[in-house]
């Protein structure tokens, strides 16, 4: 058996990433709440870039459900704390990895974690946990990579002096302590992401319209696929090493969506254009949640 070395591991990165890169890579800290779906496969893709150390928090358990799309579930892992199961796959990727892993307290946690880490990456879904996540990035200067609830792969950049995603779409967690941030509101803030996604991309030709509204109006858990979850993943991890290596270019605090149906970027739509499609899409939603 071939003893592992970080400089073979890493070999074949060279002509995407420089010596002096990678070498960068493996001493930068990133930092990952929730680490199933797109959070996972972010997770995953650095570890296999070669960055060297991580803090990883999750307050789950895999289960059955979550082997259509999450990397680290496994028949193995049905059960494990997904943090920890996690952990212990990516040292099977790299021995060397240095990772803490967190649970719960994540939150409370954040002003000890953002300085120590190069960039921070969304992979929760709880409305306050990510209120306050946002927060907490701006406070300390962190730019934080995030992606929408859609059924087309998303990516965020948001820098620290950019909008948080709350003031954007105009949540009611707006001005709220996290802790004090409701299960209501919480369903509000996903329709607010939701109407967004409608508006600004053509996320409802490529969806079954009935589950949607279930969905929406609580009846049922979200839907994912796995092409469309570690797709987002990926693109959140190249826009990680991108921030890390100080790269040009890369996406912005609105994003843009990756329609591979069409073959076509779909990027924000103008105010006005925004504003009449918006009327639409109320309505539309309207109906839905009605039937």
């Amino acid at each position: 058996m071939t003893a592992f070395t970080y400089a073979e591991m890493t070999t074949r990165n060279r002509g995407f990433v420089s010596e002096a890169e990678q070498a960068r890579l493996r001493e930068a800290c990133v930092f990952i709440p929730g680490v199933g779906g797109m959070g996972g496969a972010a997770f995953m893709a650095l570890v296999r870039a070669g960055v060297g150390r991580f803090v990883i928090a999750d307050l789950d358990v895999f289960e059955v459900s979550n082997l259509n799309r999450q990397l680290f579930a496994r028949a193995d892992t049905i059960g494990q704390l997904k943090a920890e199961a996690a952990a212990r796959l990516a040292h099977e990727i790299n021995p060397e990895l240095q990772i803490e892993v967190l649970g719960r307290e994540w939150t409370g946690r954040l002003p000890d974690i953002l300085p120590r880490v190069a960039v921070a990456i969304n992979g929760t879904d709880d409305a306050a946990a990510g209120a306050e996540y946002y927060r907490q990035c701006r406070a300390h200067g962190r730019t934080l990579i995030d992606a929408y609830a859609a059924p087309l792969p998303s990516v965020t950049v948001v820098r620290p002096g950019d909008p948080r995603l709350e003031e954007r779409l105009g949540y009611p967690t707006v001005g709220v302590p996290w802790q004090a941030i409701t299960k209501d509101m919480g369903v509000e803030c996903l329709m607010k992401e939701i109407e967004y996604v409608l508006v600004h991309s053509s996320s409802h030709k490529y969806v079954d319209l009935d589950v949607a509204g279930e969905v929406a109006a609580g009846k049922r858990s979200r839907f994912s696929f796995s092409t469309i979850v570690t797709f987002a993943g990926t693109m959140m991890a190249e826009e990680a090493i991108r921030v890390i290596l100080g790269r040009p270019g890369g996406t912005d605090y609105r994003g843009y969506f990756f329609n591979a149906h069409a073959q076509r970027v779909e990027r924000p739509l103008s105010a006005p254009l925004a504003f009449a499609k918006r009327a639409l899409v109320r309505r539309f939603m309207a109906r839905l949640l009605a039937e």
